[in-house]
């Protein structure tokens, strides 16, 4: 999976790569010439006391050692922009891939992993990239071409070759076989790291109301802590390789000037000779060093590896249409046949046999207890998530085949938990109609009871929104929202539960602002409060997913016992009586 990943994003940069090898290539083979002019230099130039062959010789190994560092530059150079360039179009790709999922494949996978997967996934297949890049095809070719010239030099002394590269492999491979499920452990946990504090970011204010400062700390300390014991435990693996190496190298060193200073009395091998071999064998251990270094990076991009691709081969419970059907004229008719929708594994359906029409220029309403399905029904609308029943229709269409940008071009969603950018107050409002201009801002701010303390904001309109609009009340956080739909000017509008925050008076001025300004437009309301939705013209009471009851507020209090009910308990005792 991991090689099959690094290959799909590497392949547009085909011509960075094979720049790449080439580099490598020249570089590998200068590196492996340099031990050869070395050991001419001793053997016929400072044991023969010819000081000409030792200048030019030395001259040759003076521009292949230029050669080979103008190599390794340019091969580190484009090894790091094509690694730059996998890890931009990798989180690019998750990225845009996430953007399409819906509320089912965001809450399966969860925000805090969703980021570190585009994040610290990306980099850790980012790192082996350009490590790849940097030392695979050096590090076969100095090992390979080593062990020639080693005996070509010297076939007897190249027997110890055969004992350390082994022996090398041998101790690493053991190290890394424990490693792997270490850094299988170390995502999971950087997880639930990433969970836990954003978690704690997010609610501080639930946090310190409740004095729950101390438990929170003890949560975010035990998480941190495991983070740390699995860091420490492949810390100390890691440690354990580098004396591994080093035992080898030096052992090794040390056999190859024994036995070589043997051959060297007897004759059959010079100094210069026994030097180079050294070297070579430097070249070889250090090429099995680099391949091992490699591998050791490999387990982890590979669980990285595997978590994104979890990501990228999700697909999309919402799907665009093959072939989407191009509505008519648009007039802002609401149908809903007959629906129904269910969570995976669910024992029973959220909601079913749902039906009803929200005509233009009326106002629908939702009314119920908590948990009846209301902001369920108004997320089928803009496929938030699509129904498991039944058929969601919009001016005769089902939402199924219309295009996505055709869909939510025609609403004007305002969610129960109002979201603001950070930016300004006009970056937000544009995110509903990107070419709006200033009057048309104004008037929606108008419209949604938001001029006023806008106005007073400084900087106006280019006021600063902190992300989530965290540093604005409640109530002025959720008029923003409604503006942001108002300016889009869409022919339907979807309000879910939209006026919580704010007061009874400032929810009347909104509510008659909103009938004088959207009069042809289709207005689809759920509400908490009895006194939202009174003047709807519809209003469907809700209980257990199923409709119970429907028509206006005087016939509901006459009809429904349900509706009476609530009525009854947002009302005083005077009120009720």
């Amino acid at each position: 999976m991991l090689w099959r990943l690094i290959g799909q994003f590497l392949r547009p940069h085909w011509g960075l790569v094979s720049a790449v090898a080439v580099l490598q290539v020249l570089q590998s083979a200068a590196s492996l010439y340099l031990p050869e002019l070395s050991a001419e230099i001793i053997n016929q130039g400072v044991a023969t006391g010819n000081a000409h062959f030792i200048l030019s010789t030395g001259a040759v190994m003076l521009a292949v050692a230029f050669a080979q560092i103008a190599c390794a530059f340019a091969a580190v150079f484009f090894s790091a922009r094509t690694a730059m360039s996998v890890g931009r179009d990798m989180r690019s790709a998750i990225f845009n891939h996430v953007g399409d999922f819906s509320e089912q494949e965001v809450s399966r996978f969860g925000a805090p992993s969703l980021i570190t997967r585009t994040t610290n996934d990306v980099q850790q297949v980012q790192t082996l990239v350009l490590t790849t890049c940097t030392m695979l095809v050096s590090a076969p070719l100095l090992s390979i071409g080593g062990i020639v010239m080693a005996i070509r030099l010297d076939p007897e002394l190249s027997r110890l070759i055969a004992v350390s590269v082994p022996l090398m492999m041998l101790g690493l491979g053991l190290i890394m076989a424990r490693m792997v499920p270490l850094y299988r452990m170390m995502q999971v946990r950087i997880d639930g790291v990433n969970r836990v504090l954003r978690e704690q970011l997010t609610g501080i204010r639930v946090v310190r109301a409740f004095v729950r400062e101390e438990l929170e700390t003890h949560r975010f300390a035990q998480t941190n802590a495991d983070v740390t014991e699995v860091n420490l435990r492949a810390g100390r693996l890691m440690a354990l390789m580098f004396p591994v190496i080093m035992i080898v190298l030096n052992v090794s060193s040390v056999a190859v000037i024994w036995f070589g200073a043997f051959r060297i009395e007897a004759g059959s091998m010079q100094v210069g000779t026994l030097i180079a071999f050294l070297t070579y064998l430097m070249q070889i251990l250090m090429a099995v060093m680099m391949a091992t270094f490699i591998l050791t990076m490999i387990p982890r991009a590979a669980v990285s590896a595997e978590r994104i691709q979890q990501v990228l081969q999700t697909p999309s419970s919402v799907r665009p249409p093959a072939h989407p059907v191009t509505p008519g004229v648009a007039e802002g008719r609401v149908e809903l046949r007959d629906v129904g929708f269910s969570y995976p594994g669910a024992e029973r359906p959220v909601v079913s046999g749902i039906s009803f029409v929200a005509q233009p220029g009326q106002t629908l309403a939702l009314i119920g207890s908590t948990g009846s399905g209301k902001s369920t029904l108004i997320n089928l609308i803009p496929r938030l998530f699509d129904a498991t029943a039944g058929m969601v229709l919009i001016d005769g269409v089902d939402i199924r085949q219309l295009a996505p940008d055709s869909l939510w071009g025609s609403l004007g969603l305002v969610p129960q938990k109002p979201f603001l950018f950070s930016g300004t107050v006009r970056s937000n409002l544009l995110q509903g109609k990107a070419d709006a201009t200033d009057d048309e801002i104004w008037r929606a701010l108008t419209i949604a009871q938001a001029k006023d303390f806008v106005e007073q904001l400084q900087g106006g309109l280019d006021a600063r929104i902190a992300q989530g609009g965290t540093n604005v009340s409640g109530g002025q956080r959720q008029r923003l929202a409604i503006a942001r739909a108002l300016v889009r000017r869409p022919g339907i509008y979807l309000f879910d539960d939209s006026f919580s925050a704010l007061d009874t008076a400032t929810e009347a001025r909104l509510r008659q602002a909103l009938r004088q300004q959207t009069g042809g437009a289709t207005l689809i309301v759920v509400a908490q409060r009895v006194s939202s939705i009174a003047d709807a013209d519809q209003i469907l009471v809700l209980e257990d997913g199923h409709i119970v009851a429907r028509g206006t507020h005087q016939q509901l209090l006459e009809q429904s016992a349900t509706y009476r009910e609530i009525v009854a308990s947002q009302s005083t005792a005077e009120e009720a009586a």
